[in-house]
């Protein structure tokens, strides 16, 4: 679960910034700067996501290592 936080965090940023680079002159002319705060709020989003993620598959490691007597917890 963890690579698609990250993904998603990539995501946001690239397009953020590809935003900023270039287009915001079109952005201000149109009235449409709110996409670029969309973008951060993507990006900072993810965080929160991402911790959530890493919780859940440590998480699933311990389940598993549970149900598996005598295999490591990351191992799988």
């Amino acid at each position: 679960m963890v690579p698609f936080a990250v993904a998603g965090l990539i995501a946001w940023a690239v397009a953020g910034l590809a935003l900023l680079v270039f287009f915001r002159d079109w952005l201000t002319e149109h009235g449409h700067q709110n996409w670029l705060w969309t973008c951060l709020a993507g990006f900072l989003w993810g965080f929160p996501g991402l911790a959530v993620m890493m919780r859940h598959d440590a998480n699933r490691r311990r389940r598993r290592a549970a149900t598996r007597p005598g295999q490591p917890a990351d191992a799988g």
